[in-house]
């Protein structure tokens, strides 16, 4: 009895786990009445890999190398009150059952803007921003082995801008 109880906490615990992620909320919300989808795939990494650095030209900002290192990037946002309630609803219970760490908030007038990381010191394995606006909610993931110092360091400057 006692190893049937350990097996379904073990189980229940890994479907928890592989609830959602990226993907699937993509999957999820893309074909949404009033929502705006966009899906870069690893495939498309790859081929921007083989091309010389990319900037930014307003800010200067070189992503070639944050852009190399991507597997894959989801962009999901809505206007449409229900599916941006829902949209946003999962996207927190993704980003509380995973083992993200908020890097930056930022409030203004009733608008939050959260992100957060998951990876070690030095590599950042997803990253995730979710924006509430009165009107609008919006979901950016994207995953890959993204070197932490040059992610932060492009957030950084793209913020002082």
């Amino acid at each position: 009895m006692k190893r049937l109880v350990i097996i379904l906490a073990m189980l229940v615990v890994s479907v928890s786990a592989l609830a959602q992620s990226g993907r699937q909320l993509y999957s999820k919300y893309s074909d949404l009445p009033g929502t705006e989808a966009v899906y870069v795939s690893p495939a498309m990494f790859r081929l921007i890999g083989r091309l010389p650095n990319i900037d930014v030209q307003e800010g200067q900002v070189n992503l070639s190398a944050i852009i190399k290192s991507m597997t894959g990037f989801y962009i999901l946002s809505t206007s449409n009150p229900d599916v941006g309630a829902k949209l946003h609803a999962d996207v927190t219970k993704f980003i509380d059952s995973g083992k993200y760490e908020l890097l930056m908030e930022a409030k203004e007038d009733g608008k939050v803007m959260r992100m957060y990381t998951v990876g070690d010191e030095k590599t950042v394995n997803s990253f995730v921003m979710l924006s509430k606006d009165h009107n609008e909610v919006s979901y950016i993931c994207f995953d890959g082995k993204m070197d932490r110092a040059q992610l932060e360091n492009i957030l950084a400057d793209v913020a002082a801008d």
